[in-house]
């Protein structure tokens, strides 16, 4: 047996001549879809495989196939002769272009084989004078074949090409199957005693030439670990001591590498610390400046961990080079991207690459001193700057918190003064790709939903225009579907639909709260601007928004401003409760005609107001026409009818609007707590959880949905239903009869305990009278019609949109960047642009 090891990601070049069985190896020990055919390349340009006419389209087509699939990380197998240096050459620069590793596999078979299966091929009648001039070139190639860019060349022979085994080795970069827990430990830079008393605060139990966790986490070191400081043989010797006990991992840093070079004597320029370092290390003993120069040198460039979710590299790394293998590869985790510039105290301007980043993985870095650790798109500097009197700091993951000791005292003085800004471009938040296009956005609770580019387009349009700052746009609220028709006579919506709905669906308690008479809100409240500025990126010295479920501001600024203000004077006994200094409220604003004033006097009051100049004048014509003798009464009795139709379309409407002056009038129904600081589950906690939290904002729900005197927070009333009792699905249908005969709108049904998968998030149920707004004051006349309404594409969208609300208050919690936070809320605004009956 042969065993031949392949990088487990890369290139894979077979050469041979024609002949020498290359294909039927790559069938042997490859997935058909691994293996790139020249032969079948060439079929698909011209539907003959040896037609040599289509030879450089083919090559073309195999190139660009290559490409690809080593762009999406696939170990891609080539099958053609590639005898001669200029084929192999363009496929080692398409690897390097990808920055994985390539390996060719020769199978060196004698002339007179080759000859001889070609000759049984009716597909192969060029005769022996291509077999010959191939094993030439290949022969010349053999030599020098290892010099032309491949890490490795296998070259098998006789008996060896039947007794082959391919096995595939990782990256050295690869360690996903690591899980952690880990600590992270920022650049060092010899400060043994500030590293001591990081690993201490940590838990771990430090040992003159080692450390241990008892709870057996990983330290991971992101480079940097000499130069400049007080002892770097001490912090060298106590991190090679951890990593030789399977305790810590470390990658390379810059100075490693150039005191790497140092040490070997080549020629470099002694500075930025190296000095130091050099006569610490002059005074160890030369084994020990042995092993350290060893252990520096076979420090690799970065660590993918943790199935991939977290990449540690000393400088940072794209996402387009993670678990990759060049030289650039390399050169961005050492140092970074610079634009080529220096700034005032003459250091390099680095390209602010984390801004663009938009990887999965969470990036850990540090090599750039920063004043305080920031999360910038799911990456994060750990270089605080200890040896230049600021902190060494830690990361735990995967809690996400960060752990720091000060420096004992200034170390080394920094050519740029610790906290003055680096030089680069002002971050940006969110860009036109992560929104624009066809896209498909991952959910936790119902898979992969798709938005259709017309759709997003729509929905940027809205977004660019009318929205507010995209940096409180945390959450969009879904549609909300009816429950199926009734068919109990009066009513198209009534509640034992709902309750048998749920019921089916395994519900066994629900919650029936009031509907208000108002416009959907969502409102994000911060204690202070500071907290503001922290969690949410928010700089103007604003404190918090009340948007409407497509992203507009309730209010212009002034107002805004006030209402804000307000509310979090009110919110401080929910903020104590939840032990956060932020909250994100689902709400209604009240009333309707706070909002809506335009549309009730263009769209409502304009029709109510015509019926009741009109119809009045028709009855007494008709009554005059009748007492005549005239057969009028069927339609005397419909016109009637309208009329009050008409009068009770009026009062309906009526009932959502009342007299407000700034923020006299207006009110606020919280209803569930969508997020808040250190509750990852805040949105899909039980709903009495949530009415028992805001009772602290509004007071324990009575009879009255008024807000207490002189506060902006009303209470939602509502009812808890067994869904296995009778009589508690009859004491709610009662209690909804009320509601809706004084006026009120209706209610909406959930399950007590959020549910996934096929089942409503909640159910609106509106009274008749209400009924008379949505679908025109005769609608009760046309009942037998409206009940075929369709309710499957209403019902879908609200699935849709609920799963991607859930998902984007999921990341808020699990504190992803705002790009991706802003991914599934943008989604639910570009679902509204679907085309459903709006009256649903």
């Amino acid at each position: 047996m042969v065993e031949i090891k392949v990088p487990e990601m890369g290139l894979v070049v077979l050469v041979g001549v024609s002949g020498s069985g290359k294909s039927t190896f790559a069938a042997r020990h490859f997935a058909s879809t691994q293996v790139i055919s020249s032969d079948y390349c060439r079929g698909l340009v011209s539907d003959d495989e040896n037609d040599q006419s289509a030879t450089p389209e083919a090559f073309d087509l195999l190139h660009h196939i290559v490409g690809v699939r080593l762009r999406r990380g696939l170990l891609t197998v080539v099958d053609a002769t590639n005898v001669q240096y200029e084929a192999r050459k363009k496929l080692i620069e398409l690897a390097k272009s990808h920055d994985v590793l390539a390996d060719a596999i020769v199978l060196d078979v004698p002339e007179s084989v080759a000859v001889a299966r070609n000759a049984v091929r009716p597909d192969r009648d060029f005769g022996p004078r291509v077999v010959v001039r191939q094993n030439k070139d290949l022969r010349r190639s053999l030599a020098r074949m290892s010099k032309d860019g491949f890490r490795r060349v296998h070259v098998l022979r006789g008996d060896e090409i039947d007794q082959a085994v391919i096995a595939y080795e990782r990256a050295w970069t690869d360690k996903t199957e690591l899980t952690g827990p880990f600590d992270i430990i920022g650049d060092v830079h010899g400060c043994r005693s500030e590293l001591e008393a990081l690993l201490r605060d940590l838990g771990w139990q430090v040992g003159a030439a080692g450390a241990v966790h008892p709870e057996g986490r990983t330290a991971v070191f992101v480079g940097d670990l000499v130069d400049r400081g007080p002892d770097t043989p001490g912090v060298l010797r106590l991190v090679m001591g951890m990593v030789a006990a399977g305790t810590a991992l470390c990658v390379s840093g810059n100075h490693e590498q150039k005191l790497v070079r140092a040490l070997g004597g080549r020629k470099v320029t002694v500075a930025h610390g190296l000095k130091e370092s050099l006569e610490q290390l002059a005074a160890e003993p030369e084994e020990f400046q042995r092993e350290a120069r060893a252990f520096m040198d076979g420090l690799i460039s970065h660590y993918r961990l943790d199935g991939g979710r977290l990449v540690v590299a000393h400088a940072g790394l794209k996402e387009a080079y993670h678990g990759r293998a060049s030289g650039r590869v390399r050169s961005f985790a050492l140092y970074g991207d610079t634009t080529g510039e220096t700034d005032e105290y003459g250091l390099p301007v680095r390209y602010p690459w984390a801004e663009e980043y938009r990887g999965r993985a969470m990036v850990v870095y540090g090599h750039t001193p920063v004043p305080e650790p920031e999360w910038v798109n799911n990456t994060i500097c750990l270089d605080t700057g200890a040896v230049f009197g600021g902190r060494l700091t830690a990361l735990r993951y995967p809690e996400r918190e960060l752990v720091s000791v000060p420096a004992e005292r200034v170390w080394y003085e920094s050519v740029r003064p610790l906290g003055v800004p680096k030089a680069g471009r002002e971050p940006g938040a969110l860009r036109i790709g992560d929104v624009s296009g066809t896209r498909y956005v991952d959910t936790r609770f119902s898979g992969r939903i798709k938005v259709r580019e017309e759709n997003a387009a729509a929905a940027l349009e809205i977004m660019s225009r009318f929205a507010v700052d995209p940096r409180w746009l945390v959450y969009l609220p879904p549609t909300m579907a009816p429950p199926e028709t009734s068919t109990r006579d009066g009513f198209l919506e009534h509640p034992a639909e709902a309750f048998e709905e749920f019921a089916a669906a395994g519900v066994t308690r629900v919650v029936c709260e009031e509907k208000h008479m108002g416009s959907r809100a969502i409102a994000v409240l911060a204690r202070t601007p500071e907290v503001a500025a922290k969690r949410f990126g928010i700089t103007d010295g604003s404190a918090g928004a009340v948007y409407t479920r497509t992203g507009r501001p309730f209010f212009g600024d002034d107002r805004m401003g006030e209402l804000v203000d307000r509310l979090r004077e009110e919110a401080r006994p929910l903020w104590d409760e939840l032990v956060s200094d932020w909250v994100v409220l689902d709400c209604e604003l009240l009333p309707w005609s706070a909002k809506a004033e335009e549309l009730i006097r263009r769209q409502y009051a304009s029709v109510g107001a015509a019926a009741r100049a009109a119809l009045p004048d028709a009855v007494a014509v008709l009554s005059a026409a009748a007492g005549r003798g005239l057969d009028v009464g069927d339609l005397l009795e419909g016109t009637q009818r309208r009329l009050d139709n008409a009068a009770r379309f009026r009062d309906a409407y009526a009932r959502y609007c009342w007299p407000v002056s700034g923020l006299d009038g207006v009110r606020l129904a919280p209803f569930q707590v969508l997020a808040c600081e250190g509750r990852a589950t805040a949105a899909t906690e039980p709903h009495s959880w949530h009415l028992e939290a805001l009772s602290l904002l509004t007071g324990e729900p009575g009879g009255s949905s008024e807000a207490p005197a002189g506060r902006l927070f009303a209470p939602t009333r509502h009812v808890f239903v067994s869904l296995d009792s009778e009589r508690e699905r009859a004491d709610a249908v009662e209690w909804w009869s009320a509601l809706t005969e004084a006026g009120g709108e209706g209610m909406v049904v959930k399950p007590v305990d959020v549910v996934t998968g096929r089942v409503q998030p909640g159910l609106k149920v509106r009274g008749r009278e209400y009924l008379r707004i949505i679908y025109g004051p005769d609608y009760t006349e046309s009942l037998d019609v409206l009940r075929r309404r369709f309710l499957g594409r209403k019902r879908s969208l609200a699935l849709r949109e609920h799963a991607l609300g859930l998902e984007a208050l999921t990341r808020l919690a699990e504190g992803e960047p705002l790009w991706r936070v802003h991914e599934p809320v943008f989604a639910v605004l570009a679902m509204e642009s679907e085309p459903v009956d709006p009256r649903l």
